[in-house]
């Protein structure tokens, strides 16, 4: 008998999330721009650097035990739309979605989810003995497959993940697709519907998941701080959803889950709503001027709804990836995410922008598009 013998089967997870390499760990001696991360382009606000810093007295002594004070600034921040009880805020997105598959997967119980995706949907639920039902999305534009996942729910199926704007795609799920979708999903089943950055989503049949959870739907909203907000080194992420369902939830939630810094953070972030909009326009703003220079270059792309694109380099994604980094360009490869052969890279600033054009111009296949 070995040790190995007690280990868990289903915690030999082969497909594992892997984050962007950091600026220091490539070891660049020229300028880097790291667009491999979805970082906010413009940072932090610099009311809630304030918030952080006056809350650093008093470390000694512990938080608040609850993440009641956030909740309650997520149901202004929501416009009362949602009760501060229906709000649940933890360590990260990441983390309030393994707390939700912890509160419904058992062993043997499917968790469907559409390829390409953000690799801990799989990789969490398999984790739990969790068996993952892939109805990938569809066409060049990457599109839910809604008749699909509706054939692939059985008696055993216990999740659905749905992602709106999807990573590392930017596609996103429409008012349409979710009102025919939904009505179909039997009501024991749990829809987690990831909206880390809808921020970014200008489409006029976007949605977020407020009028579905006021509705009835028994959907949980995964939301994060990392992204629009500027704070993915102080690991804040929230959930809304159901009293009835977030109540359940909160029975896995440890004490003191949220720490000082952290939630003084957060709250700050909320209420600097000038920021957010600067951050949105800037997005919007170079989102549409990567285009522009995407089709200048004859780079195929998808259209994005969120801070990232997707684009297939005119070479081998390794290659690719080598050229950008010799250029000061930090980008992703996306065949973890089940996008093989193509490349995630995040929208940054101006300067930032017009490094990745640059880098770019430089290949080989786009040297004749230069203007």
């Amino acid at each position: 008998m070995k040790i190995e013998d007690t280990f868990k089967p289903y915690l030999t997870v082969k497909r594992s999330y892997k984050g962007g390499k950091s600026k220091q760990a490539v070891k660049a001696n020229k300028k880097v721009y790291k667009l491999s991360s979805n970082e906010n382009p413009l940072g932090t606000s610099p009311k809630v650097v304030a918030a952080i810093k006056a809350a650093i007295d008093d470390l000694h002594i512990y938080p608040d035990r609850t993440d009641n004070a956030l909740c309650e600034a997520l149901a202004t921040d929501f416009n009362q739309e949602l009760a501060p009880s229906q709000f649940l805020a933890s360590n990260s997105g990441c983390d309030v979605i393994e707390m939700i598959l912890r509160a419904f997967v058992n062993i043997g119980d499917e968790v469907i989810i559409s390829n390409p995706c953000f690799v801990p949907y799989q990789s969490f639920s398999s984790r739990l003995g969790g068996v993952i039902v892939d109805v990938p999305l569809v066409g060049e534009d990457y599109t839910l497959d809604v008749a699909g996942i509706i054939a692939a729910i059985t008696a055993k199926t216990k999740v659905i993940f749905l992602t709106s704007p999807n990573n590392p795609t930017g596609s996103y799920i429409s008012k349409s697709e979710l009102d025919t979708l939904l009505p179909e999903i039997p009501k024991n089943i749990i829809i987690i519907y990831d909206e880390v950055y809808r921020h970014f989503a200008d489409a006029d049949d976007y949605v977020t998941g407020v009028a579905y959870v006021k509705a009835g739907y028994n959907m949980v909203v995964v939301n994060s701080f990392s992204k629009s907000y500027g704070l993915a080194g102080m690991r804040v992420g929230y959930c809304y959803s159901s009293e009835k369902i977030i109540s359940y939830i909160k029975q896995l939630s440890k004490p003191f889950i949220i720490n000082k810094l952290s939630s003084a953070a957060a709250i700050a972030a909320l209420e600097d709503r000038d920021f957010i909009n600067e951050v949105v326009r800037t997005v919007h703003e170079e989102r549409s001027y990567i285009y522009a220079e995407l089709d200048r270059l004859d780079i195929s792309y998808t259209p994005s709804q969120a801070n990232f694109y997707l684009i297939e380099p005119p070479m081998a994604a390794a290659v690719f990836i080598d050229h950008m980094m010799s250029e000061g360009v930090m980008v992703r490869p996306a065949d973890n995410f089940g996008a093989p052969g193509k490349v995630r890279i995040s929208i940054g600033d101006h300067e930032a922008n017009l490094a990745v054009i640059a880098a770019l111009s430089s290949l080989p296949d786009c040297s004749s598009s230069i203007l």
